[in-house]
Order: structure tokens, then C-alpha cells, then sequence
């Protein structure tokens, strides 16, 4: 394999922060000397200064503000409106009087300003262009349920705009599950330090458009706040994948062997082969059942195809690849048993999804290992944590750190928001599009994999990696045709061009990146 790998060029990645820590930041920032009334005006004029962007030509809002800080920002918000000649209707769902210190001085900031003030009824009648949700912030913990939850539908059912402040009330800042109910916002301005909440789970069809404001917080300067996740970023690519050298060979960019396709499932490991062979592995070998040879030679000859009857025939193949890739249409029968009881005893860096990953549940229990890759999606991850599927989606980090800490090697737990959690620290992918829910692209995440292993990235950079590329792919193909009708097969022409950033076609050149579309 190629020796061009051991420096890697750094990218400064977002980190994302639990609730406690944006708390605990607030809190030293005021320590610091500045009020805490200060840093409110500044969250609000930052939210302010959002929705104007995106809606420059508003001329009435309605600001709905709930009683703590978050609502405070709401009340701030309101004046800073009324003043640019903006018509607000402020709607209170706490009577001035319950208020309390920085929300109290808010609510009079807003009425010294001339703002009106109506009581939260459920037959209001929103009057303004734009909807600002000011309802609850990050420290909601429980189902939302009373006035706000009436709050909450009749802002969805507005067919409104909507700007939340901070989080979209009813989405947990920690974990990104939806509290019963929650808002569904066209943009998300979030104040301090970015929350894991807005980036997994529900929240890539909550939050819209996401914006960061530090409010002139530096968050990585408190080292001692280690944070929850870093945010994947496309920069990546270019410092991670650099020009091979010109005297490069095959042998140098590695060996992937696919394990998959029984009888009757041959489709997913071509998939498979065909999006490692993609991305730049040196070969691929696919040991899949004997009806499938003649389907492969046709759709993809470089794949180096074997038809077996079953693990016994597999000889010496896995000691021939430097990666293997296990679990693409393997089917949980005998089969399959024997194929991942052979990639388990192999010495080898391994990928493990689909019916490897239920096999894992089912009949290969106990296993726990550093070099390898496992590829749950929410339902896969719950049999192996022995839960449901839904108690993985109520805290996805969690979930997915939980799978680290028993299994081992790198977790990529798939769905919206796909988490990465290494031995030592958790990612988010801030790609991909509901185009992918098709059929396939677990197989071709899985080929995408293990031909970054095989070309020498080390396990967590693979994962990190390949889970981005292949996300960037879809968001490219989507770019071009659409979400409905993308097919896993479409991927990996797109990854191609990913993992090639800054190639000219007609030039032997490298330079600069590609800038792949992002969906949020």
C-alpha cells in the first residue's frame, strides 16, 4: 500500500457540545464580566440579524416567548423589531409577572419598546409572515405537553416560516429525538457552542437551516469541556485523500475481498465491489454464491469473481486481501454462517454490515475487536444493544457509544445524522438527503469502507471518511435528478469524483476542492 498516508494535513471540525456544557459556558462567560442581560441582548440581536437575512423583506412577525431565558431572547427579539419598523405580535405563554431576572427584564425591554402582548390562546391567529419560536430551549428534558404543546402544533399547522432560537422547542438538545411533539423550523440560529441535538436523529427535519453564533464565546478554549462530537466537515477529503504518487501500482492501493451474495442475494455484494473498486482500492476480490459469477462478469469484469458453495471452498482468498468486507447480501443461513465465522478468524481489518451484523446478535455473540468496522443501521444496532430500534433513535449518541464500548474497532451507526463513534470520540455527518432511503446503500457505504482501509487510512479516519463521502455522493446525484428514483448504484460514480477534489477532466492535475452541495 502506498506510503503517502503518514501526515495528514489538520482540519478544525466544529465540535458540538451538550446542553450542560453551552450552560456551564454561559455561566463562566457572565463570571467573566459580562452580564448576563448583555449576553441575552446579544443572542436576540443575533437572531434578529438572521431573520432579516433570510427574510429581508418581512414586515410582520409573530414572536412566541415562553418563560425563561429562551423566551427572554424571544421578548429582546421583539423590540429589536418594533424598532426597525417591523410589526410584532407577541405572544406570551407566561404572565409577565411569573417572570423572573434576565426574562423579566426582557419582557419590559419589549413593552418599554411599545410592543403589545397577547395571551397564548389556542385559537390565535398568527398575523405575522414570519413565526419566531421562543417557546423552550435546550434544558427540556421530559414530553412537551400543555399550552406549549398546543403551542407547538399550531405553529406546524401554520404553514408558516419559522425561526427557531437556539433549538426548536421539543427537540432535546443531547440526543435529537422529538419530545412528543416539536417544531418544524425553516431556520435554526443556536447561540455559544453547537449542540450535538440539531445535527442527529429528528433534527435534520426540524431545524432547516442551521447557524451558529458564538456571541463572542470561544468554547475550545475551555479544554476542560471536552466536547460530545466533532461536526464532519467536506475539507476533509482534501486533507485525507492526497495525490497518489506517479509511480504508483495496484498493489499499492490494497486488496478488498467482499464476502456476500447467497444464493439469491447477489445484488448487494456487486454493489459492494463495484463502490470499493470506485473509490481506489487496488483490487477486489467477491466470493459470493456460484449463480451470481455470470451477473458480475457482465456488470463488472475488474472485479475479480469466485463462486462458492459455501466457506469451505474459500482457501487461502482472505489471506490474499488486506480488508475484508463482510456481510452484503450474506443471508443469515448456512451460508452466511460460515462465510463470517471465516472473516472472524481471519486476521484481517474487517467491515461488518447487513446479515453480518444480525449474525453477530443471533449466533456470534461475545465477539469484541479493535480492527474493525461495524455498520448498524437503528434496527441492527438495537439487536445488537438488545433493545428496540426506538430506544436507539431516543439517544442516538448514546446508542452508538454504548455499541463502541461492548464491540469495539469503529461504530457507524447509520440514519439521519450518521454518528461515528471511535474509541475515543464521536462524529456527525452533516450530509445526506431522504433520497437514500432506498434499497443498497448500506452495501455500497460497506465497499466504500473497506477501500479506504485498504488504501491505508486508519480506521477511524476510514469511517469518518467514507461515511461522508458517501453521503456527499447522494447529495450530488440529488443536486442533478432528484431525491425520488436515487438508486444505490448511482453513488459511486459520484464518490469518483469526491475522492478525486479538485480534478480538471482532460488534466493531470490536483488542486483546490470540490464543493459538494450541502443539505443543511
Amino acid at each position: 500500500m502506498s506510503d503517502n498516508r503518514s501526515e495528514r494535513s489538520q482540519v478544525m471540525l466544529r465540535p458540538l457540545y451538550r446542553a450542560e456544557q453551552v450552560r456551564e459556558l454561559d455561566r463562566r462567560t457572565i463570571d467573566s464580566g459580562i452580564e448576563g442581560f448583555a449576553l441575552m441582548q446579544r443572542a436576540a440581536t443575533a437572531a434578529w440579524q438572521s431573520l432579516k437575512a433570510r427574510w429581508p423583506g418581512v414586515r410582520r412577525i409573530s414572536v412566541l416567548c415562553g418563560g425563561g431565558n429562551n423566551g427572554g431572547d424571544g421578548h429582546v427579539l421583539s423590540a429589536l423589531a418594533t424598532v426597525a419598523g417591523v410589526e410584532v405580535q407577541r405572544i406570551a405563554l407566561k404572565p409577565t409577572e411569573a417572570l423572573e431576572g434576565d426574562a423579566a427584564r426582557a419582557a419590559e425591554m419589549a413593552t418599554a419598546a411599545g410592543v403589545g402582548r397577547e395571551t397564548w390562546r389556542t385559537d390565535v391567529v398568527f398575523r405575522g409572515e414570519v413565526i419566531v419560536d421562543a417557546l423552550l430551549g435546550t434544558g427540556l428534558s421530559g414530553e412537551v405537553g400543555g399550552e406549549y404543546r398546543d403551542a407547538i402544533e399550531a405553529i406546524n399547522a401554520s404553514g408558516l416560516p419559522v425561526l427557531a432560537i437556539d433549538i426548536p422547542s421539543g427537540l432535546a438538545a443531547d440526543t435529537g429525538a422529538e419530545l412528543g411533539v416539536a417544531v418544524r423550523a425553516t431556520r435554526t440560529v443556536t447561540f455559544i457552542g453547537d449542540k450535538i441535538g440539531l445535527h442527529t436523529g429528528r433534527a435534520p427535519a426540524l431545524v432547516g437551516e442551521v447557524h451558529f453564533r458564538a456571541l463572542g464565546v470561544d468554547a475550545r478554549s475551555h479544554a476542560d469541556l471536552r466536547p460530545a462530537a466533532d461536526l464532519l466537515d467536506q475539507e476533509l477529503v482534501n486533507a485525507w485523500l492526497p495525490a497518489r504518487h506517479r509511480d504508483a501500482h495496484k498493489g499499492d492501493m490494497g486488496h478488498v475481498l467482499v464476502l456476500g451474495g447467497a444464493p439469491g442475494f447477489g445484488g448487494a455484494a456487486l454493489l459492494a465491489s463495484e463502490a470499493a473498486a470506485r473509490l481506489g482500492a487496488g483490487k477486489i476480490s467477491l466470493a459470493t454464491a456460484p449463480e451470481h459469477v455470470t451477473a458480475c462478469l457482465t456488470y463488472r469484469p475488474e472485479v475479480m469473481v469466485h463462486g462458492l458453495r459455501g466457506a469451505a471452498e474459500l482457501g487461502a482468498l482472505p489471506d490474499k486481501a488486506d480488508v475484508l468486507v463482510v456481510g452484503p447480501g450474506l443471508g443469515q443461513a448456512a451460508w452466511g454462517q460460515g462465510m463470517l465465522q471465516v472473516a472472524l478468524s481471519a486476521t484481517r481489518q474487517l467491515v461488518v454490515d447487513a446479515d453480518g451484523l444480525n449474525l453477530l446478535a443471533s449466533h456470534f455473540t461475545g465477539q469484541r475487536r479493535d480492527d474493525w468496522i461495524l455498520t448498524p443501521h437503528p434496527g441492527e444496532a438495537g439487536r445488537l444493544l438488545g433493545c428496540r430500534a426506538a430506544d436507539v433513535e431516543a439517544d442516538r449518541p448514546a446508542a452508538a457509544s454504548e455499541l463502541q464500548r461492548r464491540y469495539g474497532g469503529v461504530i457507524v451507526l447509520k440514519g439521519a445524522g450518521t454518528l461515528i463513534a471511535g474509541p475515543e470520540s464521536l462524529a456527525v455527518c452533516p450530509y445526506g438527503n431522504p433520497g437514500m432511503a432506498s434499497g443498497g446503500m448500506g452495501d455500497v457505504l460497506s465497499g466504500m469502507l473497506g477501500a479506504l482501509l485498504a488504501q491505508g487510512l486508519p480506521l477511524e479516519m476510514a469511517a469518518r471518511l467514507g461515511v461522508m463521502v458517501h453521503a456527499m455522493a447522494a447529495d450530488m446525484a440529488v443536486r442533478d435528478a432528484g431525491e425520488r428514483g436515487l438508486l444505490a448504484a448511482d453513488l459511486a460514480s459520484y464518490a469518483r469524483v469526491i475522492v478525486n477534489p479538485g480534478f480538471v477532466p482532460g488534466l493531470a492535475t490536483f488542486s483546490g476542492g470540490h464543493d459538494a452541495h450541502k443539505t443543511r
